[in-house]
């Protein structure tokens, strides 16, 4: 395979209801089919008309764009100070939800298009009705990634392409089947386009050549396709966001015994958890319920053995005021990390007069 990427400069200025096409064809006459048009997001905007008027400065501006920020976000993904992670209303998870105020009069932002598929079709239709040209269209976007630095340009919406090459069940030179990989294409041509593109050079589309398997009667399923599921998104959230998840989560877990045996392992977690910051003395014990009915019996009597599992506590001994006090805090401290692997607990009262040691109902 050999490519070319090629710039399309002389497009000016775009402005709401600029005929996209018209531009692009006018300033390219050398488009020909099975061409790839990279179109940077913003131009597509401006000629939607996404963009809102706020003040030029101050802190009426910043509340303005606080404002358009929510409207624009379907969740929060991770805040640090000024600096918003959210999922869009596309499922695109981006910083502050694609709203750029570069390369626009400082009276206005610019949202990201409606969208992104759509602008894609759209523009690739007239491009083939008007001016009988089959190519592709990817609308991009820059973009930051989890885990490293700077930024890439990447498919917001895409239209004659698949947005994924799909290597699952091809055999490599070795003779292994490919289990998993999946190519992200559409991005990589975006990221592509970028280098030719650049920030301020005003060259807000770009032409990769060379690519195969462009030209096809459909539009295809769109960039859609490159948002994970929900339910397979295992870093859906920033770190101290899924913290304080986990700790509203404990703090509505029901306070008693769960409906099925708690998982030993997950136990044995939350013990070690708290094994460092409990009082000295302090013992904590996974046991069964045989033992569990053994152990009530022989050392507390009249402490109900009706929960599927049980962790017994020993405070120190011999038992004054402080070391209870210390034992009720250890005791509250596991089950703090009991609702961290999502088990539910309660704690058993003792009889009348006994100190000899606490349980957790699990």
């Amino acid at each position: 395979m050999k490519l070319e990427i090629l710039p399309v400069p002389g497009i000016g200025d775009v402005t709401e209801g600029d005929d996209l096409a018209a531009l692009i064809a006018t300033a390219a006459p050398w488009l020909r089919d099975g061409d790839v048009l990279v179109v940077t997001s913003k131009i597509v905007s401006k000629a939607e008309g996404r963009l809102v008027d706020v003040p030029a400065d101050g802190p009426e501006r910043l509340a303005a764009r606080d404002e358009v920020l929510e409207a624009e976000t379907a969740r929060v993904v991770a805040s640090r100070g000024a600096t918003r992670i959210v999922q869009t209303h596309h499922g695109f998870v981006m910083a502050s939800a694609g709203i750029d105020a570069s390369n626009v009069d400082k009276t206005r932002l610019v949202l990201l298009p409606e969208d992104p598929d759509a602008s894609a079709r759209t523009l690739r239709a007239a491009l083939r009705d008007r001016y009988d040209l089959d190519v592709a269209v990817i609308i991009s976007d820059t973009m930051g990634r989890p885990w490293r630095n700077g930024l890439t340009d990447v498919a917001l919406g895409v239209a004659g392409m698949p947005a994924i090459r799909d290597h699952r069940g091809e055999i490599d030179p070795y003779g292994n089947e490919l289990q998993l990989t999946e190519i992200a294409v559409v991005d990589e041509l975006a990221g592509a386009g970028e280098l030719i593109k650049g920030k301020c050079d005003q060259v807000p589309v770009a032409v990769v050549r060379g690519y195969p398997g462009v030209a096809r009667a459909d539009d295809g399923d769109g960039a859609r396709a490159l948002v994970r599921d929900a339910e397979l998104d295992l870093f859906s959230l920033g770190t101290a966001e899924a913290t304080a998840a986990g700790l509203r989560a404990a703090a509505t877990l029901a306070d008693g015994p769960g409906s099925a045996p708690a998982d030993p392992a997950a136990v044995d977690r939350a013990v070690a958890a708290v094994a460092d910051v409990v009082a000295p003395g302090t013992v904590f014990t996974h046991v069964t319920n045989a033992e569990v009915r053994a152990g009530l019996v022989a050392t507390v009597p009249g402490w109900p053995a009706q929960a599927s599992g049980l962790v017994l506590g020993a405070p120190p001994t011999p038992v004054d005021q402080p070391d209870l006090v210390r034992f009720g805090a250890d005791l509250q401290r596991l089950r703090t990390a009991l609702a961290a692997e999502g088990i539910p607990s309660a704690l058993l009262p003792p009889p009348d007069g006994s100190t000899a040691g606490g349980a957790l109902a699990l």
